[in-house]
This record gives C-alpha cells, sequence and structure tokens, in this order.
C-alpha cells in the first residue's frame, strides 16, 4: 500500500501534460523500483466494484491511448487500468535493460503498487509475450488474458515463415544502432509505415491526431531508443527463443482467447500450430476484415471477446 500512497493523481490540462483526453479517464503515476509509470485508469471504484478490474497492456510503436476505443465499453462495469509500459508514453524511459524478465517485474510491480492481487489482462503485440509468461509463471495473478496478435508461445517453425520476412523487414532494423535516429527524428517514417502500411486493413483506424500522438513521444530520443532496445532485447531474442522450444515443457492454466487479424500482414494463420495439448482453456479465433492493430481496427471484436472470456472467469 505504500506505493499507492504515494501515486500522484492529476487533471492537469492536455496542454502541460501532453496526453490526448478520453472522457472519464484519470491519470496518476505511480513509483515502482527504478520506475516511474504513468497509467490511465476509469470505471467503477475498484475497492467496491464485484468485477475483476481489467489490465490494457499496448504494443509498439503506441501507449495507453491504444485503448481509447476499448476501455469506456470495458470501463462500463470495471475498473480499467492502462499503463504505459517502460520507455512508452508518459512513463519514464531510463537508460538499461529491455529484457522481458525486466518488464515482468514491471507489471508484477505495478499490481503489487496498485495492491491489484489478481486481474483480467487484454495485450497487444510484444506485451501479449509478457502476458503470456506472466501467466505461466504467476497464474495466480491472472482471471482471464486476451491475447492480440500474438498466438501463443508454443509457435513451430515453418518454412512459410519466411515468405513473411518481407513483410517484417523492419524486426532486425529496429534493433541496430541506426533505428533510434529513423524512430525518433526527421519524417519518422519507419513507424508511419508500421502504423499505415501493410500492418492496417481499416484505413480510418489510426487517424492523423492518433498517430501523432505516438510520434510526438518518440521525438525524446530516450524514448526511440527504448523503442530499439526493445526490438533487440525482447522481441527478437523472445521470438527465437519461442521459434526454439523455450516454452515446449510449460502449461497455461489461465483461460486464454487469442486474437488475429485475418489482414495482418505478419501472421500467417498456417503457422500457427504447436499450442495443442499445451493449454487448459485456449481458445484462437480470426477477426475479420481486421489487420494488426485489433484495439483500434475492431475494438467490438476486442471487447465482445473479452467480455465473454471475463464472464466465464470469475
Amino acid at each position: 500500500m505504500d506505493e499507492v500512497d504515494r501515486t500522484v493523481f492529476t487533471n492537469a490540462p492536455l496542454a502541460e501534460q501532453g496526453w490526448p483526453e478520453l472522457a472519464g479517464v484519470r491519470h496518476r503515476f505511480v513509483d515502482i523500483p527504478g520506475l516511474r509509470m504513468h497509467v490511465a485508469t476509469a470505471g467503477p471504484d475498484v475497492a467496491t466494484s464485484a468485477e475483476l478490474p481489467v489490465l490494457l497492456l499496448h504494443g509498439v510503436p503506441q501507449h495507453w491511448w491504444q485503448w481509447r476505443r476499448v476501455i469506456p465499453a470495458l470501463g462500463a462495469d470495471r475498473h480499467v487500468y492502462a499503463p504505459d509500459l517502460r520507455g512508452a508514453g508518459w512513463t519514464d524511459a531510463p537508460a538499461g535493460s529491455y529484457r522481458l524478465e525486466v518488464h515482468l517485474a514491471d507489471v508484477v510491480a505495478l499490481l503489487d503498487a496498485l495492491d491489484l492481487p489478481r486481474v483480467h489482462v487484454v495485450a497487444h503485440d510484444w506485451a501479449a509475450i509478457v502476458a503470456m509468461r506472466l501467466a505461466l509463471d504467476h497464474p495466480e495473478r491472472f482471471g482471464g488474458l486476451v491475447s492480440l496478435t500474438v498466438p501463443h508461445l508454443w509457435l513451430r517453425f515453418d518454412p512459410r515463415l519466411i515468405a513473411q520476412l518481407r513483410v517484417a523487414w523492419h524486426l532486425p532494423l529496429m534493433a541496430t544502432p541506426l533505428a533510434p535516429r529513423l524512430i525518433g527524428r526527421g519524417r519518422q517514417r519507419l513507424q508511419r509505415h508500421l502504423l499505415h502500411g501493410r500492418f492496417t486493413v481499416v484505413s480510418d483506424a489510426i487517424g492523423s491526431d492518433d498517430a501523432e500522438s505516438y510520434l510526438a513521444r518518440l521525438r525524446e530520443p530516450a524514448r526511440a531508443r527504448a523503442v530499439s532496445a526493445l526490438y533487440r532485447e525482447l522481441i527478437l531474442p523472445e521470438f527465437v527463443r519461442i521459434l526454439r522450444g523455450a516454452y515446449a515443457d510449460r502449461r497455461l492454466t489461465v483461460p486464454t482467447v487469442a486474437l488475429l487479424g485475418a489482414g495482418d500482414a505478419i501472421s500467417d494463420p498456417r503457422t500457427l500450430g504447436g499450442h495443442e495439448g499445451r493449454a487448459d482453456d485456449f481458445t484462437m479465433k480470426i477477426v475479420e476484415g481486421a489487420g494488426h492493430f485489433l484495439p483500434e481496427e475492431r475494438p467490438d471484436v476486442v471487447v465482445a471477446r473479452a467480455r465473454e472470456l471475463f464472464a466465464r472467469v470469475p
């Protein structure tokens, strides 16, 4: 509770804090070991609500604003927490490690600081890797898990994955020393490509103001370096570990739904096997009319599937 007592709540004007405004959302800063995290919150008082709260974990190059079309619906009857993860949004972007273990510790520390013994989790992109690993390591902290665009941790190597490298060429580039310049300077064309290129099926899902909200934060050199470190130290190494069977002997007991956009250019449904027999309660669904950014392209499906799962996992 000490960390919660030190939490700073703010209703400062947009011009002062720089974050976009969303009706019903409050903002707070939470101190965890070595990091000050920004958290957007909404919904009924968690202390009086009978419903398990929901933790929303964003992908890259985004921050909490990625959940702008999800928060109002899920926050209607549950308290919702949408933190900016290490290096993103308005959370600190310290020098040092951005390895998986660091992000795992951040999320656990945040739950402890907020006095949340158990939550439902909805996670997108690389944060879905973090969430699924946490579900393996700390199943007692989870109600249900909705994983978006990352199917599971038991993917097997398939030659068809090689063809997808034509689309995912940015992955190794983002890990190079040149990446921070590309991420944070000039016209930020690489990040614009990720937001508006072949990864998005719904053309107006990420508007110009939304994109600017993401890109503006990355113009801070420390945040551009953090994104590059994330690819170099977590995304690429973990992808290799998964394909090498690092989780082959781990079993997922947390009820989980994995959603993948039918038009996601970096996911081929034919290559998504390997989870069979490794989870107690696991469902994978392909979402039509969506690409990589499901919370922004098909928030209706994300909310509906999350509510279905949460209703049967009290």
